[in-house]
């Protein structure tokens, strides 16, 4: 099986470059290879590659720069998927893609489910709603996975932020009326890759060897993959400057999102339930246990 791999500079796209490895044969790219914000030459790759599986964890990402930049954010996360898709129509194949917890507006009580209706409040979660949108519109066979507050050793992200700052500040002013479930980018690339095997394995079929799209159909769709449990973003810095690699401690103090505001706004809630995705492949650890095994390795 001949594996598309966008974004592989990427938190997620990083990972999934190891995690696929043995599945496939993965042709890995990055923005140097393949730019998102030129469609024609999405296709054009996509067209020489000739995948069986194209997976897509490249994304603009920059939430309050969409703000000023809706056209971009719109090409990039929601335009190219769709050439994507078109692309994979074409050759039969199938596409796996990440979506975000911002879809949502952030009012409900409760975890969302993917039945529950989107309402993106920012342009990034409007973006990428419409990513989503458009691969299901185009009737391949798809898994489209939502996660969210996304975090890893490298890159840009909360973790690494806050660890910095911790080094130059006295003190942290960190919103605590936000909630969601800070996911390490590990656990979302092998769990991807735990859900490939449980569809190769459910077909019958070799790792290496094509995908059964009566699988795919039966059990694709959308679902929800964010680690388990919920905190804030004062939460979770509380747990990261806990860690015994982070030397100087901060005060760390609580703010409202009303202290901080933003171009973009945030759900106040982004909490997902990941039942169904670990219904049909598998578990998925507390946000606060995988947080440490990263810290651990860092």
């Amino acid at each position: 099986m001949k594996i598309l791999l966008t974004g592989r500079s990427g938190q997620v796209g990083y990972e999934l470059q190891r995690t696929l490895q043995g599945l496939g044969q993965v042709i890995a790219l990055d923005r140097s290879h393949m730019d998102l914000s030129d469609l024609n030459q999405v296709r054009t790759v996509i067209r020489e590659v000739k995948p069986q599986l194209i997976v897509n964890p490249a994304a603009y990402t920059a939430v309050d720069l969409a703000e000023s930049e809706p056209e971009l954010a719109m090409r990039i996360n929601a335009q190219a998927p769709e050439v994507m898709a078109q692309e994979a129509r074409k050759l039969g194949a199938a596409m796996i893609h990440y979506s975000t917890d911002y879809v949502f507006d952030g009012e409900q009580a409760g975890s969302y489910t993917e039945g529950d209706m989107p309402n993106p409040q920012s342009v990034y979660g409007r973006s990428k709603l419409a990513g989503e949108q458009a691969i299901q519109a185009a009737g391949i066979t798809h898994l489209i996975l939502r996660t969210s507050w996304v975090y890893g050793a490298r890159g840009k992200n909360f973790l690494l932020t806050v660890r910095r700052l911790a080094q130059e500040r006295d003190e942290l002013r960190i919103v605590a009326d936000q909630f969601g479930a800070p996911t390490w980018c590990r656990t979302i690339a092998e769990a991807t890759a735990h859900a490939l095997i449980q569809m190769q394995r459910y077909s019958g079929t070799q790792p290496d060897a094509e995908l059964d799209h009566e699988v795919w159909q039966s059990r694709g769709g959308l679902y929800h993959l964010t680690a388990q449990g919920r905190t804030s973003w004062h939460g979770l810095t509380q747990a990261i400057l806990e860690h015994p690699s982070v030397a100087k401690k901060s005060r760390l103090t609580a703010i409202g999102t009303q202290d901080y505001p933003l171009p973009a706004r945030r759900p106040a809630n982004s909490s997902l339930s990941c039942e169904r995705f670990m219904q049909t492949f598998c578990g998925l650890p507390g946000w606060d246990e995988a947080l440490k095994l990263c810290q651990d390795g860092m």
